[in-house]
């Protein structure tokens, strides 16, 4: 066994460092998967802390790691370590046994695992672990206290400052449905050769004041109008599929409420799509660069819409401190996370497809592209 020790440290150690790095290149991904299960559970009050205790656990995913494999305090983390995969565990138990999560997120976007895959990969952590915690005495430092230290102080600020950055920048990886290269009309269709899901159509009738429901394979013998009275029929899932397109619910909706996100998607020639959710003050920071990015794209005959989840705070702040003539479009807020990981995110799409993206910390940068994106303008 303690010839297994070593490696059993260096695979869960490497794991969780591993783990956490990939959710730290985008921990708001962890952030709204987590509000998917406490919607799931109810737990709504909980939607506001999630980035919070996202980046921390993100942060203790990789400052465990490492100190797993340095050994440090290691009776401390072993103890960590358990409750936290039992944590994972029960979490890809339940995205498995109830069918209400389709994927944990355990290695964010950029490597999709099914809710089996996941809970499969936490079993067998949860062995190791167990084999560590049982001899975690035996376990020893590969340096001394000080120089342990250090490196994990070091990996702390990492960790912290890692997630900083692509929370203002955007990710250093771009593995959304939304990268640079992306097409995003041909992204929001079902892929080819998808599994729909299998439905059955189910009646619902009432007999003797007794509801009973059955197909239309599986009518009663006594069926008979005067002895059934309908009441309604609904579509039963029988076997989930997996007929999903990587864009879900991006809708562009214009102030009457007309559907316009064909139009915009389908526009030949470069275009400029701002995409932001809710802002806690129409104070804005970036306010001065969206109006020269304003003023080159309209040179340059490029033309500019927002997309805001809320329209009205949108069409507010450019009333009041920007410029009026940019039309605002109302977005599904979920489907803007995945397209605005940082709040506003700005778009360059060229008949579809992301030319560039950036977020408001580099739209300093954006008027000198815009020049580049239409040559004509020169």
């Amino acid at each position: 066994m303690k010839k297994f020790l070593p490696i059993a440290q260096v695979i869960v150690g490497v794991l969780f460092i591993f783990s956490g790095l990939i959710k730290a290149n985008d921990p708001s991904g962890l952030s709204y998967k987590m509000q998917e299960f406490f919607e799931v559970w109810g737990w709504h009050g909980l939607n506001d802390f999630t980035l919070a205790m996202s980046i921390a656990m993100i942060a203790f995913e990789i400052i465990a790691g490492a100190a797993v494999l340095l050994g440090w305090r290691f009776p401390l983390f072993s103890w960590l370590l358990l409750l936290l995969i039992l944590f994972f565990t029960f979490l890809t138990g339940y995205a498995l046994l109830s069918g209400k999560i389709r994927e944990c997120g355990c290695f964010g976007d950029c490597i999709k695992l099914t809710a089996l895959d996941s809970f499969v990969k936490d079993l067998v952590l949860l062995v190791l672990i167990l084999v560590l915690f049982y001899y975690r005495r035996q376990v020893k430092s590969l340096f001394n206290h000080r120089t342990s230290l250090a490196i994990i102080t070091l990996t702390t600020f990492f960790s912290l400052w890692i997630q900083y950055y692509v929370l203002k920048h955007l990710p250093i990886v771009d593995c959304l449905p939304y990268k640079k290269g992306a097409n995003i009309p041909e992204n929001m269709k079902i892929p080819a050769g998808a599994i729909p899901d299998s439905t059955v159509i189910m009646f619902k009738y009432t007999r003797a004041g007794q509801q009973v429901e059955f197909d239309a394979d599986h009518f009663p013998d006594d069926f008979d109008d005067s002895l059934y009275q309908f009441v309604g029929r609904y579509d039963k899932l029988v076997r989930k599929g997996n007929a999903q397109p990587p864009i879900k619910d991006l809708v562009m909706l214009s102030p009457s409420g007309t559907d316009t996100t064909q139009a915009v998607l389908q526009h030949q020639g470069p275009m400029l799509i701002l995409f932001s959710r809710h802002f806690d003050s129409e104070d804005i920071s970036w306010g001065e660069e969206l109006k020269l990015i304003h003023a080159k794209a309209s040179a340059a005959g490029i033309p500019l819409v927002w997309v805001s989840a809320d329209a009205e705070q949108a069409s507010s702040i450019l009333a009041k401190q920007l410029v009026a003539d940019i039309p605002v479009l109302r977005g599904d807020l979920v489907a803007i996370k995945t397209a605005a990981r940082a709040n506003p995110t700005l778009y360059l799409l060229e008949s579809g497809t992301v030319r560039e993206k950036w977020s408001y910390a580099h739209f300093n940068s954006v008027p000198n592209r815009l020049v580049q994106a239409n040559p004509k303008s020169r």
